[in-house]
């Protein structure tokens, strides 16, 4: 006698781990300048967004616009595919700050996310990821995290040598960023 089933036999799906980097302030949270940051793995645009978009379209509602400065991005697309639909990408250089992206939602809105440059190393990433996505410090822009950072960290955001392990805080251990280390785990950290 053979046993029968309804159930299809299961089947070994590959887990996909998240591509694009990303923090983002808990949903319960109050609107800023900032919703979080995002640190791309390259300077290519098309392939960049497209991946930001796919883990953002989701969570926030299908993503229509996109709006970039171009200053740091060496070339700009149109459109980019997302989930099955196409995105229009604008850039915008006067309007927009450098260090911004904004994303359009038919549901959610407009988000604004840091972005952090491709370059820069894990450390400092991790704290400007910090400080973008903590949800309850003082309003601040992106370029203003990206001095901050440059000023008590050293010259540059992409310097590794000078953001390892020992020198990542103060002498005793604080973040530069107080309102980024009280935000404590509720941030949402994808794809690190």
């Amino acid at each position: 006698m053979s046993a029968t089933t309804d159930r299809p036999p299961l089947r070994i799906v590959p887990f996909r781990a998240p591509t694009a980097r990303l923090a983002l302030k808990p949903v319960s949270t109050t609107r800023g300048l900032l919703d979080g940051a995002w640190w791309p793995r390259s300077r290519d645009l098309t392939q960049e967004l497209s991946t930001l978009a796919d883990m953002l379209d989701p969570l926030w509602g299908r993503i229509t616009r996109i709006a970039v400065n171009p200053t740091y991005w060496p070339g700009l697309p149109d459109m980019v595919p997302v989930n099955g639909h196409v995105v229009k990408v604008g850039w915008f250089t006067r309007e927009l700050d450098p260090h911004k992206i904004l994303l359009l939602s038919y549901t959610a809105g407009c988000w604004d996310l840091l972005v952090i440059p491709p370059e820069t190393s894990t450390a400092a990433a991790a704290r400007l990821m910090a400080a973008a996505s903590e949800s309850s410090g003082t309003a601040t822009t992106a370029s203003a995290l990206m001095a901050a950072e440059e000023a008590v960290h050293g010259s540059s955001v992409a310097d590794p040598d000078r953001d390892s392990p020992e020198t990542s805080g103060d002498e005793d251990g604080a973040s530069p960023y107080p309102a980024a280390a009280a935000a404590g785990p509720s941030r949402l950290l994808i794809g690190m």
